[in-house]
């Protein structure tokens, strides 16, 4: 388990939060899946979750704001030095901005953003509240990634709002680039499977850290989701995609003996 208190570089996923409208539901799902505490705000926080490993934040779980008929997803945070300048980087870029920039009182700023290809994502800028705080543990944010129904819309978009660059690591069937900052893996892109139902847009995954990607996916079940298939190993860990007990999907991954552990790695 490795601690951060230190603002995350700009483009890295430095952030999830998932609002549904059963919010006790979720801190109970998420609770005994990864073994989070959450915390829920006061009424001026709208009630906002904190989950936190050994203290740490790790991700947000927060009411649907009433009469907003808005999908409930993990939704990934990109961090930003300077938001407004960012949101402007976006509309010049061919996206747009879904929520316009937000004072979240002293923990920072934000805004939520869709890419030329329809794929949501947040912006956060730094206050007091940095982002996740923990990584190398189960529980902890593993890794983000942009599906897209226009990878080749999608790629330039990154590069040029971002400055990322690009390692591709594309197959048969199938276009993936690693997204890199100063040359080290922050995310990725990708073409959305052809398997994935038409009426599913481009968005970004988020993985998270298990201990055992089989128990886990065995838990998840327990507790009123589901599991698309089975656990498969990947050369950067064994990952399941599964379902919430509310309909919200996320990627759970465990090392495996072809990606070993991360540094810090603490079971």
């Amino acid at each position: 388990m490795v601690f951060r208190d230190e603002r995350w570089p700009e483009g890295t996923p430095s952030w999830v939060d998932l609002m549904v409208s059963d919010q006790e539901k979720a801190m109970a799902f998420y609770s005994g899946l990864f073994g989070w505490t959450v915390h829920p705000g006061d009424a001026e926080s709208g009630f906002y979750g904190m989950a936190e490993l050994r203290g740490r934040s790790v991700a947000g779980i927060g009411r649907t704001p009433p009469g907003q008929d808005v999908p409930a997803v993990w939704t990934t945070y990109l961090a930003v030095s300077d938001v407004d300048r960012t949101a402007a980087a976006i509309t010049e870029a061919g996206g747009q901005i879904v929520m316009p920039v937000l004072e979240v009182m002293k923990a920072g700023w934000m805004a939520v953003a869709a890419d030329p290809a329809g794929a949501v994502f947040g912006l956060w800028e730094a206050g007091d509240h940095i982002g996740t705080q923990v990584t190398a543990a189960p529980g902890a944010l593993a890794w983000n990634e942009c599906l897209s129904r226009d990878y080749a819309v999608a790629k330039p978009f990154y590069e040029q709002v971002f400055g990322f660059g690009f390692q591709d690591i594309s197959g048969d069937g199938f276009d993936y680039s690693v997204l890199l900052l100063d040359g080290r893996p922050v995310g990725g892109v990708g073409t959305l499977p052809e398997s994935a139902p038409p009426q599913v847009p481009s968005y970004w995954a988020a993985y998270f850290w298990v201990a055992d990607a089989d128990a886990s996916a065995a838990k998840v079940i327990e507790l009123g989701g589901t599991v698309d298939g089975k656990p498969f190993d990947t050369p950067f860990g064994r990952q399941a995609r599964v379902t919430d007990d509310q309909g919200v999907s996320f990627m759970i991954i465990a090392p495996n003996e072809q990606s070993g552990e991360p540094e810090g790695w603490e079971a």
